[in-house]
């Protein structure tokens, strides 16, 4: 397969993956905010959405304080913003038209018509008229367009850099979310077993689309369980571990190689990630801190994702002995 052609596959699906995500962060916080409506009034309730980003002073410089309208924008409109909806979906279309000879034609139409709906003018309106319903769709749509990938893509090369695209990126999502929801939860110790407590965790959850899963796995809502169960589940498909399982597993069978031999960086790389990951304890990750371990996975999946560029994608310069007249394949 043509470096291009995996690379663009690859991004479209971390592209569809990362709006997907962003909606229902959103549409989390929508409901949030119906259930504790003192959150309406709170101007900090819409800050860890910018947070989760990293890019807090992109945000300050070119949008100010992170009200609401300000934060729904930068999330959804925003077309200078790299990781708007917007813009990844503006990627993910190009991705995709860029390789319309390799992917099904269903997925390409829908992966058009998710583009057209949410790029509209009108959609501004309606977005501050009916966000649930806006954000919804959003999410569905992106759940569609898996659907219709798994159902007639063949399953070879293409459909794994695609899975590789998809699940960095889900394991990425997942331990940001996580990180910075875990320390704004609880702002007040007098909030500990209230009714805000509770719908706090339980929009943590949602943020993650694992609040049923988890109650059918724990049912009592705690803090441990629920680091335990996003990050270290082997199970449930978006938690981490089970997230850079699913990659590595798409990554051997690109290289042709078992799982767990470690033929070249990448491989390397990967095995570092899936071996920290099978092998720690939740008790062990909570009492030398959370966010050092998340911050930790996150530097390891961002050099995972370089290695797959640099092995996958990169223009290689051409080796001494390739002299001019020589053949190359």
């Amino acid at each position: 397969m043509l470096s291009r052609v995996a690379n663009s596959i690859f991004w479209m699906s971390r592209y569809l993956e990362r709006a997907e995500n962003i909606a229902r962060l959103i549409e989390t916080q929508l409901h949030m905010a119906l259930d504790l409506p003192s959150l309406r009034e709170d101007p900090s309730a819409w800050k860890p959405l910018v947070d989760i980003t990293g890019d807090e002073e992109y945000f300050a410089k070119n949008l100010g304080a992170p009200t609401k309208e300000n934060v729904i924008f930068f999330h959804t409109f925003d077309h200078a913003y790299p990781h708007s909806i917007r813009s990844c979906l503006t990627a993910a279309r190009e991705n995709a038209r860029s390789v319309r000879e390799v992917i099904p034609s269903e997925l390409w139409e829908m992966i058009n018509r998710l583009y057209l709906e949410v790029t509209g003018m009108s959609n501004r309106v309606l977005v501050f008229n009916n966000p649930h319903k806006f954000y919804s769709k959003i999410k569905m749509d992106c759940h569609l367009i898996t659907g219709i990938a798994y159902s007639t893509m063949a399953h070879g090369e293409a459909w794994h850099f695609s899975q590789l695209g998809r699940f960095l990126e889900r394991a990425d999502k997942t331990s940001r979310i996580l990180d910075v929801k875990f320390f704004v939860i609880l702002p007040r110790i007098d909030y500990v077993g209230s009714s805000m407590d509770s719908v706090q965790w339980a929009a943590l959850l949602k943020s993650t689309s694992s609040l049923e899963m988890y109650r059918k796995r724990f049912n009592l809502i705690s803090a441990k369980n629920i680091a335990d169960f996003l990050i270290f589940d082997r199970e449930f498909p978006r938690s981490v571990l089970y997230c850079v399982n699913r990659a590595e597993q798409a990554f051997a069978k690109i290289h042709g190689t078992p799982s767990g031999v470690y033929t070249s960086d990448l491989a390397r790389k990967f095995g570092r990630l899936t071996g920290k990951l099978n092998y720690s304890h939740i008790d062990d990750v909570m009492a030398n801190g959370l966010h050092e371990y998340l911050d930790g996975i996150q530097s390891n999946l961002n050099a995972v994702g370089e290695a797959i560029h640099d092995e996958f994608f990169a223009i290689k310069p051409m080796s001494a002995s390739h002299l001019p007249g020589e053949q190359m394949q």
